[in-house]
């Protein structure tokens, strides 16, 4: 049976691939926090990420750990480039020793969001924040130290764990409106809908950088709508410019504008679509 190291096996990515794999591979789960069933690792430390994979060695390695709080990238850049970029780098490392599969999580963030179009694998980044810095340097560490590798840009991700939709949800059983910013674009994508699409790469020899979002786009404030039409909630919706946002909350990082990715690897590679935001998000509000 093929063995699947996973790392960040506790956060929202990391269970939805514990789901969607299933017992059809050996996960080998770690995490930095005590989990039943999973081993404690820290993929800053080079030599303790490549004693455990060469110990327990793996024919895949999935990457779901990040240093993922956006302001809190920005107040620790040191903290967020171990997580981010040495951490992708150990596992690459450890991957190429092996003869091992990398496939790594990246985020819309490496882009500036000045650019009002569809971003495809072959635009330029630009990150405009700690966050974004540090996640694009963990994809050039990857290209430069793995040979077989997967790099799949998404966001705007919710599943099982702390993220918008149940934030929204939580803050509609105290308040009846909520002020949510209205000029950030992007594409909603389910932890779900994310592993299958891991799951779809995962067997091929189709190597190199994908973007993999839900299809179609949205703003924040109108996520937000969605979300509380269809939990059949009456909360409104003030809709607020990134400027006033920022007046609110001025440690905020920047965020880029514009993220909507296009998934035109996967396009042009196979006949593989991601599921509309809309009906994803339908589907894992009547999970919770």
């Amino acid at each position: 049976m093929k063995k699947i190291l996973v790392t960040g096996c506790n956060g929202q990515l990391g269970r939805a691939i514990r789901k969607e794999y299933g017992d059809s591979a050996e996960l080998i789960l770690t995490d930095v926090c005590d989990m039943p069933g999973a081993t404690n690792l820290d993929i800053t430390k080079a030599d303790e990420v490549i004693e455990f994979a060469g110990r327990t060695k793996p024919d895949v390695i999935i990457n779901c750990a990040a240093a993922t709080n956006v302001d809190g990238c920005e107040k620790d850049e040191d903290f967020a480039y171990r997580v981010n970029a040495i951490g992708p780098r150990n596992l690459a490392i450890a991957s190429e020793k092996l003869g091992a599969k990398l496939i790594h999580i990246s985020t819309d963030y490496v882009f500036p969001g000045t650019d009002p179009r569809p971003l495809t694998e072959f635009d330029t980044p630009g990150p405009l924040s700690a966050y974004g810095r540090t996640k694009y340097a963990g994809e050039e560490f990857v290209r430069c130290f793995a040979k077989r590798w997967f790099i799949l840009r998404t966001a705007w991700l919710y599943g099982d764990g702390k993220n918008f939709v149940r934030t929204m949800l939580a803050l509609s059983e105290k308040r009846d409106e909520l002020s949510v910013v209205c000029d950030q674009c992007g594409s909603p994508t389910s932890a779900s809908e994310l592993a299958r699409t891991i799951h779809y790469l995962e067997p091929t020899d189709n190597y190199g950088l994908f973007h993999a979002t839900c299809e179609g786009s949205t703003n924040w404030a109108d996520f937000a709508q969605e979300i509380f039409r269809l939990s059949g909630k009456d909360t409104r919706v003030e809709h607020v410019t990134s400027e006033r946002y920022k007046e609110m909350n001025p440690a905020s990082a920047d965020r880029p504008a514009w993220s909507i990715l296009e998934n035109y690897m996967l396009k042009l590679t196979g006949d593989f679509m991601m599921e509309d935001w809309h009906s994803a998000l339908e589907k894992y509000l009547k999970g919770i």
